[in-house]
């Protein structure tokens, strides 16, 4: 079957011009594809508009909307289907046929799920992190990345742990990504410090809300009150530890898997202080 597959791209990026061509290549036979960028200085937009890709400037205000809700509302789509893919994923070669067979036979899915790979320190993690799917591939006018906080969290003008969420039924996709999240630990580092500000700042509210009874289970899913749960267990790095090394069998990565391990834990230790820091901060009266 010949002819672009009739889905937009979007790809929000800043100073990504490492990944971009990678990640474009292998979204080459989508119908039109967006380069969401946050004014990148390292030459990204030359990359992009080389790949044919278009380039669209975002302008964060520090709070909300965050990039990839920005673009749902504002870029001017000419097809139906969006697929949201990082400069640091990248899928693999039966995603054009499969993207195409979805999207023509998906009758009521208002979504499809994608399995990630993550790579770490130059090898794929075939237990820890894996499976771990995302919804990404959607009716761009029925989905939408949740919005847990209104306040600036210093986390980026990039969503990350806030979840689509789609108006109707959804699907799994059998083709996957291969995620170049973490090419050294210093990327990590840095990374999920930054990621440790929004759980933290989420974490906060969510621990005052529910102190103060002003927590709306109805409006919580099971996943987000497994999160609520978990916040108030005593050892919670450790227990994230075990949770990938033993429970995902990280232990089977070698030693990449066990540093990898380690490394959550320590981005569970960031959360848990940064949060203890936020609510002692609130209990003086302060500013949170």
């Amino acid at each position: 079957m010949s002819g672009r597959v009739p889905v937009s791209i979007i790809v929000p990026i800043k100073n990504e011009a490492g990944n971009l061509p990678r990640c474009l290549a292998s979204v080459k036979w989508a119908d039109e594809i967006f380069v969401v960028d946050s004014q990148s200085t390292d030459g990204s937009i030359d990359v992009a508009e080389r790949e044919g890709a278009r380039v669209v400037q975002f302008q964060f205000n520090g709070t909300w909307p965050k990039k990839k809700n920005w673009a749902l509302e504002n870029l001017p789509f000419r097809n139906e289907w969006v697929f949201i893919v990082d400069a640091d994923e990248v899928l693999s070669p039966e995603a054009e046929s499969e993207f195409r067979s979805a999207i023509e036979n998906a009758g009521e899915i208002a979504g499809y799920w994608i399995n990630r790979r993550f790579m770490f320190i130059g090898r794929w993690l075939r237990h820890a992190y894996y499976p771990n799917w995302n919804l990404r591939l959607f009716r761009h006018s029925l989905g939408r990345h949740e919005k847990l906080t209104d306040a600036a969290t210093d986390s980026g003008d990039n969503e990350v742990h806030e979840h689509v969420v789609v108006q109707g039924a959804t699907g799994r996709l059998l083709c996957e990504m291969d995620h170049y999240a973490f090419p050294s630990i210093e990327v990590f580092i840095e990374k999920h410090n930054r990621y440790s500000n929004w759980e933290a700042r989420v974490a906060t509210e969510r621990l005052l809300a529910a102190s103060s009874g002003k927590l709306r289970s109805e409006t919580i899913d099971r996943r987000r009150k497994l999160k609520l749960l978990s916040q108030r267990l005593p050892f919670r790095p450790l227990l994230r530890f075990l949770y990938v090394y033993l429970w995902q069998k990280g232990f089977l990565d070698g030693r990449e898997g066990y540093y990898f391990a380690r490394l959550h834990a320590t981005y569970e230790f960031l959360s848990v202080a940064k949060t203890y820091e936020l609510v002692k901060k609130s209990a003086r009266g302060g500013a949170v």
